[in-house]
């Protein structure tokens, strides 16, 4: 026969009521999680509508690789994690490297993405850097050369020439 004075609390009910409520009060708490932003891993392209070669490109820690003076590719380095619906305030990290002879020139902006639709959604991210220090970044289902690309592509001078050791 248990002794109510000798018996401990948890054998006679009391832990079962004090755990049940701490679990309402950490569930009332609680806060409600967003649901979690769909993604796909798009391919990273580099457009360059300067005169400088560019050594290195990457958005949001993601490799676009390099692109040659006054260049457009398609996307071709993978990938970068790219949210299937646009929404305002999405934004992309972008640095990259146009070395002047052989000094290294290191840059780096936080832009937003343009927007895009279902049509674009799916398909490559491009870098696009001009020469007043500007960067845009799109997604886009054509490559930076194409007329449907969002941007135009990028125009040589005619009378442009590399500069030796540039």
């Amino acid at each position: 026969m248990l002794n109510r004075l000798t018996t401990p609390t948890c054998l006679r009910g009391g832990c079962w009521t004090a755990t049940a409520v701490t679990a309402c009060a950490l569930l009332a708490c609680a806060a409600p999680q967003p649901p979690k932003e769909e993604t796909y891993g798009a391919m990273v392209g580099v457009v360059n509508h300067t005169d400088r070669y560019v050594y290195s490109a990457s958005v949001n820690g993601a490799s676009g690789g390099h692109m040659s003076e006054f260049g457009a590719g398609g996307g071709s380095i993978c990938c970068v994690s790219v949210p299937v619906k646009w929404r305002p305030g999405l934004k992309a990290h972008v640095e990259w490297d146009m070395p002047v002879g052989s000094q290294h020139t290191y840059q780096e902006k936080t832009v937003e993405i343009e927007p895009y639709g279902p049509d674009d959604s799916g398909h490559s991210l491009y870098i696009h850097l001009f020469p007043n220090g500007d960067v845009r970044v799109v997604v886009a289902r054509y490559p930076g050369y194409s007329k449907g690309h969002p941007i135009a592509p990028p125009v040589k001078l005619l009378d442009w020439k590399r500069k030796e050791g540039a």
